[in-house]
């Protein structure tokens, strides 16, 4: 302590005064200060809110919006071919051409045409309404609500029908089974003959096995100028039609006390079953009354549902039977994929799809196109050798100084084309002396070589059944088609070509065709691309199976046509399994595909079943 003090000490005497006296005055300035410090809270006082002025904005007169409907409009029309009809003693009925549908709602109700969409058509319906239509339900009692599965056997499937039935169609019956969501449009109810897990694939449950299950279709009966006709049907295993809550026909009189009082029920075939004969109705020009068709199946293997009409004071023509051949009950034409549809499985003569009342109140369109009853043929497209030239190959060349010459073109030899005049003789022109529009030409005119693979990768899968059913299970054969084409010559070509394969098909019992798929591609050959092009068109399924007549029915795969075309549309290469389909080129172009055909390329109905196969 001491010898600090004496530091200190020594340390004050060697300061300045002046600097001594500085920061003993800045010390007692700091005291001062310190105890004269005095601490103020403020209060923040809240802010209110004063509203704005109020902004004048100029008024606006509002207009109603005027949308202008052309009643007349439709859709862009595609390729079609043209149905005729040729059937004696029968009235001639319009169908569509090769779209398969009406071309819209007949007379453009409200202004609005509609099309349904091709690939929803079924004998089960359509997937897009037209107005006049019935609305199909689908209903799977072999799932609960949320489409968990459950136990359901045929008794007492039955059994909840015919609680159905007697509550007065009441769905609220079966709201503890599955629904599908999605609905059908249904302008008949004819249903040949079918697998019976033909329907719940039409309406997207493919997954659901054809047993146990109900279809429920509500709609209007009405006829324009009044009508006296009655039902006649027949399903299996349930056909049930009610008009303004009055059973009018039932397939089965177990599961309610309607009978038919005619005496020819009971007495003609309709499907492999005798039909029923229905009450009379009487309908007021243009008033409506509603209607009910509710249809199932139960055991599954082969399921039906055929309803026709019979009009009071009419004769119709008879079949191998005896009985009448009556018209299918409609409420529109049908259109021609839908009649082929069911002539598929339609013996012929036990009815008449095309012909008959149908049941609306407005009058259509005048139609495109005529059907036949019996026969279903388009009109072919005009079928030429798609790369024949139209005329010897003479044409005008212009070279790069303006001048131009008549010619055909021979061959290139390095850097020389040759030309041929009109007499014969020979021209050499260098390839650089063409116009640019010229040299692009000749590279055209010699394509390089090319190897075509045609491929058709198959697998057998057998349809599963009803465990209530004993018939052969159906086999199904899933294809998938495709095409490799590889260059084999060494020339450049700096060109898009279009590559195009049709998948040829053959019905067991027919004589005729089907094409299975078309598809195409295009590429330009390159080094990237390893100057080849691979594609396939998705999954064919074709099928094998006994039909309930005994006789064996599907379809197998018959062969392919390949075709490459370059960017002008000329046909520079084709191959084949069979040399007839080449000249029919055209028709395949245009042919929808599912549909059927002859040698000549005309469109064709399905093969038809023969009369009395029971």
């Amino acid at each position: 302590m001491k010898r600090l003090f004496k530091k200190s000490q020594k340390l004050v005497k060697g300061m300045p005064s002046a600097v001594l006296l500085g920061f003993v005055i800045h010390a007692a300035l700091f005291l001062l200060a310190a105890s004269l410090v005095v601490f103020t809270v403020a209060k923040k006082e809240d802010k209110k809110f004063v509203p704005p002025k109020p902004v004048e904005r100029p008024k606006m007169q509002l207009r109603k919006p005027k949308v202008k409907v052309k009643k007349t409009s439709k859709p862009k029309p595609s390729t079609r071919i043209v149905t005729k009809v040729q059937r004696a003693n029968m009235p001639n009925l319009q169908l569509p051409e090769m779209s398969g549908m009406q071309e819209g709602l007949a007379g453009g109700i409200g202004g609005f045409e509609l099309m349904p969409e091709l690939d929803q058509v079924s004998v089960f319906g359509s997937g897009q309404t037209i107005g006049n239509d019935f609305v199909g339900t689908f209903y799977d009692l072999k799932r609960d609500r949320r489409g968990r599965t459950i136990i359901m056997e045929p008794d007492k499937f039955t059994q909840e029908l015919k609680e159905f039935v007697n509550s007065g169609w009441k769905t609220s019956k079966l709201a503890r089974y599955y629904r599908s969501p999605k609905k059908l449009y249904a302008t008949m109810f004819m249903v040949p003959p079918v697998l019976s897990s033909v329907a719940p694939s039409a309406f997207d449950e493919a997954d659901t096995l054809g047993y146990c299950w109900m279809a429920h279709y509500k709609g209007q009966l009405v006829h324009k100028d009044g009508i006296t006709f009655r039902f006649r049907g027949q399903g299996d295993d349930i056909l049930f039609v009610r008009v303004n809550g009055k059973i009018v026909l039932s397939s089965r009189p177990d599961m309610n006390t309607w009978q038919s009082d005619s005496a020819d029920s009971d007495k003609y075939h309709l499907g492999h079953w005798l039909a029923v004969v229905g009450d009379w109705i009487t309908l007021e020009p243009g008033v409506p009354q509603d209607m009910e068709v509710m249809f199932s199946e139960v055991p599954g293997g082969w399921f039906y549902a055929m309803l026709v009409v019979e009009e009071k004071g009419v004769e119709y023509p008879r079949n191998w039977e005896g009985g009448p051949i009556l018209p299918v009950f409609k409420t529109a034409e049908p259109s021609l994929d839908l009649v082929e549809a069911i002539h598929g499985d339609l013996v012929i003569d036990e009815a008449c799809v095309t012909n008959g009342p149908v049941f609306r109140d407005f009058d259509p369109r005048p139609p495109a196109a005529a059907s036949n009853a019996q026969e279903l043929v388009a009109a072919p497209a005009v079928a030429v050798e798609p790369d024949r030239p139209s005329d010897d190959g003479m044409r005008t060349w212009t070279e790069l100084d303006g001048s131009t010459f008549e010619g055909r073109f021979a061959t290139l030899m390095g850097d020389t084309v040759v030309f041929k005049d009109a007499r014969g003789k020979p021209r050499k022109v260098p390839h650089g002396q063409l116009s640019e529009e010229d040299r692009k030409s000749i590279e055209l005119e010699m394509p390089p070589t090319f190897k075509i693979d045609f491929s058709q990768l198959s697998s057998q899968r057998i349809l599963e059944m009803s465990p209530y059913n004993e018939s052969p299970p159906p086999k199904l054969l899933d294809y998938v088609f495709g095409v490799k084409l590889r260059q084999t010559s060494s020339r450049i070509y700096n060109h898009e070509l279009k590559v195009q394969f049709f998948a040829i098909g053959a019905e067991i019992d027919g004589n005729n065709f089907i094409l299975l798929d078309r598809q195409e591609s295009a590429f330009t050959p390159s080094a990237e691309n390893q100057q080849s092009l691979t594609f396939h068109g998705n999954t064919v399924t074709l099928t094998d199976y006994e039909h309930i007549s005994a006789v064996r029915r599907g379809q197998k795969y018959a062969g392919y046509l390949v075709v490459v075309t370059d960017e002008r549309g000329k046909v520079i290469i084709h191959e084949t399994s069979n040399e007839w389909l080449y000249p029919i080129l055209a028709n395949l172009r245009q042919l929808p595909v599912g549909k059927h055909f002859d040698k000549t390329g005309n469109r064709v109905g399905p093969p038809r079943l023969e009369k009395n196969y029971y």
